[in-house]
């Protein structure tokens, strides 16, 4: 892998407007090969290298602090023995709180996700960091990036994310123990649909069913501490944790053609929800584009209608 060229800016991160005593190097985290984003970003999924496995951040004690300093919607967190395959209104609890969770994830059998944890200045930092490194690569494809946004991922041996797309440009850094990733192709009408994706972009659910036909399709990944994995916009996925507890950071964006998808995928499914069979999304730019204007004009109106 190459990487540019090791900026050494020592910087004090604050945290809740009080100096933390957190300090990093704002040097190179990860280390990007253009090739494989010049080829494949958005399009295929890639490794890269990172170079924060000892970061101060990642530290159980620090999680849990974070825990106890975001709003309650922003900590989920599950029993992590689950088939590939699960409604989420299905998905038991563990029966600790988040602490208990961080605390005994070694031998709790559980899984957690940290949301939005860039609601926190201190990792705020290092989210803006490692975006500003990825985006002289990424605008070049897809330009324009938008709400950033941080997640950490704490989970025991052996627990399983079930099969799930995801919205976001991702990027996702192991930073303790080891994961397997199965993916697959997003862009194969026959393991994510129209009406799937429908689904998904009007709030619907995220969880997909994994077909039996589809189940040794895509790709399997080794992610290791020190990798980081480029997860296409809506490809399917579940991970699977090795034999130890694994802690993850996921750095994720938006980019104006993202919304615009979004915007199609809701107008098809209200279009079904009234009885029509709408064209798939992709199949006429002028009719995506008619439909699209359209989008943002309603947009516009509802929210001066609410200001008024």
């Amino acid at each position: 892998m190459s990487s540019t060229t090791s900026k050494q800016v020592n910087q004090t991160i604050e945290t809740s407007g009080e100096t933390s005593g957190e300090i990093f190097e704002a040097q190179e985290l990860l280390s990007l090969n253009p090739v494989d984003f010049e080829t494949k970003f958005s399009r295929e999924p890639f490794f890269i290298d990172h170079a924060l496995c000892e970061h101060p951040l990642f530290q159980l004690d620090r999680l849990i602090d974070l825990t106890k300093t975001l709003p309650e919607e922003c900590i989920e967190y599950n029993a992590g023995n689950l088939p590939v395959s699960i409604d989420p209104s299905l998905t038991p609890r563990n029966g600790l709180s988040p602490v208990e969770t961080i605390r005994r994830i070694e031998e709790c059998e559980s899984w957690m996700v940290i949301k939005y944890a860039e609601k926190d200045p201190a990792y705020r930092e290092l989210l803006n960091v490692c975006l500003d490194q990825l985006r002289p690569y990424t605008d070049p494809i897809a330009p324009g990036m938008t709400q950033p946004q941080a997640f950490v991922f704490i989970t025991s041996p052996g627990s399983v994310t079930p099969y799930h797309i995801d919205p976001e440009h991702n990027f996702l850094l192991q930073i303790q123990g080891s994961k397997e990733v199965r993916m697959l192709d997003g862009r194969e009408k026959s393991i994510v649909g129209e009406k799937d994706l429908e689904q998904f972009y009007s709030d619907r659910g995220r969880n997909l069913k994994l077909r039996t036909e589809h189940q040794e399709s895509g790709w399997t990944f080794d992610l290791q501490s020190g990798k980081g994995l480029h997860f296409p916009v809506t490809f399917p996925h579940w991970v699977k944790n090795g034999e130890t507890v694994s802690i993850s950071f996921s750095i994720t964006f938006r980019t104006p053609d993202l919304d615009r998808r979004r915007a199609l995928y809701q107008t098809n499914a209200a279009l079904r929800d009234k009885g029509f069979s709408p064209w798939p999304v992709g199949k006429s730019e002028l009719r995506d584009q008619l439909f699209y204007n359209g989008f943002r004009a309603w947009r516009r109106l509802t929210s001066r209608r609410n200001q008024g």
